[in-house]
This record gives C-alpha cells, sequence and structure tokens, in this order.
C-alpha cells in the first residue's frame, strides 16, 4: 500500500489536519503562532518551556501548554512555578536512557489515548540546531517514535523539516507553494539497499543508499508537485521550507 502524506501541510493557513505540538528546547520559529492555534493538544519537553515562556512574554496565559515533561534539568524554577500555578500538568519523567523529546512523545501517546483523540500528524518544533549531538538525538527519536505511536512525526526548525519514511512506497504531495528548492534523502543507521524515486530531479531506481557510496543531499524536485519514494530500510526525508 502507497501512504500518502503532505510534509507541510500543518503550516498551511487553512485545512484540516489535526496534529499536536511539542515545544523542544531551541528557538521557536516563526511558525510558531500559527501550529500553536490549531494544535489538539501542546506540550513542552522540560526547556522547552522556557522557549514557550521567553517568546510570549505579556501574552502568556493565551500560551498555556496542556503538559511540560521531562527530568527538569533544563527548565528555570521562574518558569516551572509560573505553568505550576497556571494549573499546567508537570510530568515528571527521570528516565536517562531517553532524551525529553523522547518522554514527550510516550506521555502525548498516552494522553491522545485517554481523551480519544483522531490526530493526523505529531508536529515538533526544534531539534535541528545548535549542538550535533542533540541533532543526531532528534533524529534518533524518529526512529524511536515508529515503537511509541502510530502517527507520522515530523521535526521542523528554520528552514528544514526532517521526517522517518518507513520501508514500503511513500506518496509525497509537494505542492503546498510552501517548499523551498532542496529536498534530500538520508539512510541513516544502515543501509537502504533498495531505494527507487519518481519526482526528483535526480531519480533513483532501485539504487543503494548509504555512508560511505551514495547519499541523496541537494536534490530538488521535477516540477511535478508529488515525489514517490520506495524504501527496503527507514529512510530519513528532509526537505526545505520557504522563508
Amino acid at each position: 500500500m502507497e501512504l500518502a502524506f503532505t510534509p507541510l501541510e500543518a503550516l498551511l493557513p487553512a485545512g484540516n489536519l489535526k496534529y499536536c505540538l511539542v515545544i523542544l528546547n531551541q528557538p521557536l520559529d516563526k511558525c510558531f503562532r500559527h501550529l500553536w492555534k490549531k494544535a489538539l493538544l501542546r506540550a513542552c519537553a522540560d526547556g522547552g518551556a522556557n522557549r514557550l515562556y521567553d517568546l510570549t512574554g505579556g501574552e502568556r496565559e493565551s500560551f498555556l501548554p496542556d503538559f511540560i515533561n521531562g527530568d527538569f534539568d533544563s527548565i528555570r524554577p521562574e518558569v516551572r512555578e509560573y505553568y505550576t500555578l497556571k494549573g499546567c500538568e508537570l510530568v515528571s519523567t527521570p528516565d536517562q536512557d531517553h532524551t525529553d523529546f523522547t518522554k514527550c512523545l510516550q506521555v502525548l501517546q498516552s494522553k491522545i489515548e485517554e481523551k480519544d483523540l483522531q490526530v493526523d500528524v505529531i508536529v515538533t518544533l526544534g531539534g535541528l540546531a545548535g549542538r550535533f549531538d542533540q541533532i543526531m538525538a532528534s533524529v534518533n527519536t524518529l526512529f524511536q517514535a515508529t515503537h511509541i505511536c502510530p502517527l507520522p512525526t515530523i521535526i521542523i526548525q528554520e528552514a528544514s523539516l526532517i521526517y522517518l519514511l518507513q520501508p514500503g512506497k511513500h506518496k509525497l504531495h509537494v505542492d503546498t507553494g510552501m517548499e523551498g528548492s532542496w529536498c534530500g534523502l538520508i539512510p541513516v543507521g544502515q543501509p537502504c539497499k533498495q531505494v527507487t524515486t519518481t519526482g526528483l530531479k535526480w531519480n533513483l531506481t532501485n539504487d543503494e543508499l548509504s555512508f560511505g557510496t551514495l547519499v541523496s543531499t541537494s536534490n530538488t524536485y521535477d516540477g511535478s508537485g508529488v515525489v514517490t519514494v520506495e524504501t527496503d530500510r527507514p529512510l530519513l526525508w528532509t526537505m526545505a521550507i520557504k522563508n
């Protein structure tokens, strides 16, 4: 079965996409307010609460997250106190074997099930800038997410989006008008032995993608508005967001 997905649909001004929002401990982008407004559930992973607090000064009561989780080593005391007094749920997740992002997805999935929400995608803000080890931790969380929740999880920061394609056939709609010029397919963790694409300027036909041989970076689109990808292993899709 071919899975159809529009990676940038959540950024469109109109539409019926149902999503939950996760805020990580990195600078928030200009799309934050739009995404917040339409989200079914809103969560901060530990220090992500600091980012929310700092950005919304003067209007914080309009931006109260449904919960904040983490081991709380990053959230500032005054931020923790403010959201506690406002009735926001603080969920302690002290497990040091997983990142606050991964643990946030675990809590979020339990909330979705408790509330019996119909959700299409998890949208995450942050995780793609700053320290390289933390960027790789964000990528690792996308791999872990497949065992946590059945929903697609995307990460957005600045001009980049990443989304993990599972083995099989995918149809990506890239005709929202918000796509930037570049895109790529990154074989993280293990080689992808058979990858076939259409809709790209430089397509693949049963090609192997792996570090040390071929990695599809700085690719672009052929103008058709649709990219298809068939892969035998998990494969990271990345794309530009137009400024």
